[in-house]
């Protein structure tokens, strides 16, 4: 039996995503029996990135104002500089992800993922890594910044940048089959 076992997994991303960083950790809930569903601002295609240029598109599952928290074991955060800053504007994108918080369901996010998580105000008290430049930003809404390839505090698993994927997607797999924290 697969380590998810047929668990939905919500990926919230929008246009600006960094495309390594939805795409491999949507492999590794697969691969692990998960079913990962794409959950962005709204309907249609979003526009992937890898760096600064153009990459491929997605498909959308669900927008994120339809989309109910409780029907998702998880939740995982890519990062894309633009495509977090887009999804901390948006109330119910801020909203979805602090319902995770509040279930106590595992969450991952990684390169500038957690902006989001600091708009939702889960930060304060836990210790998390990100992109560098997140640092500040992060200490100030009250997190311990670590400079570590993937970090775990209570269910919420943290990594830097792609070159962290390799342990950022196994970690998310092993804290998504704990489930609640």
């Amino acid at each position: 039996m697969a380590a998810l076992d047929g668990k939905r997994i919500a990926f919230l991303a929008t246009d600006g995503v960094e495309e390594v960083e939805y795409t491999k950790p949507r492999e590794a809930v697969e691969k692990a029996g998960g079913q990962a569903e794409l959950i962005s601002l709204k309907p249609g295609s979003i526009q992937a990135f890898q760096h600064l240029d153009k990459s491929n598109t997605y498909e959308v599952d669900k927008a994120v104002a339809d989309a109910d928290p409780a029907d998702y074991a998880a939740l995982v955060l890519p990062g894309g500089v633009a495509n977090p800053d887009f999804l901390r504007a948006d109330a119910d994108a801020v909203r979805f992800v602090r319902a995770f918080f509040d279930a106590g369901k595992p969450v991952g996010a990684i390169c500038h993922g957690p902006w989001t998580l600091i708009e939702a105000g889960v930060v304060e008290g836990r210790t998390v890594t990100s992109w560098p430049s997140l640092r500040t930003d992060l200490t100030n809404a009250g997190a311990t910044w670590v400079d570590e390839t993937c970090h775990v505090d209570n269910g919420l698993v943290t990594s830097r940048n792609p070159q962290d994927l390799p342990a950022f997607c196994a970690t998310i797999v092993e804290e998504f089959a704990e489930g609640r924290h």
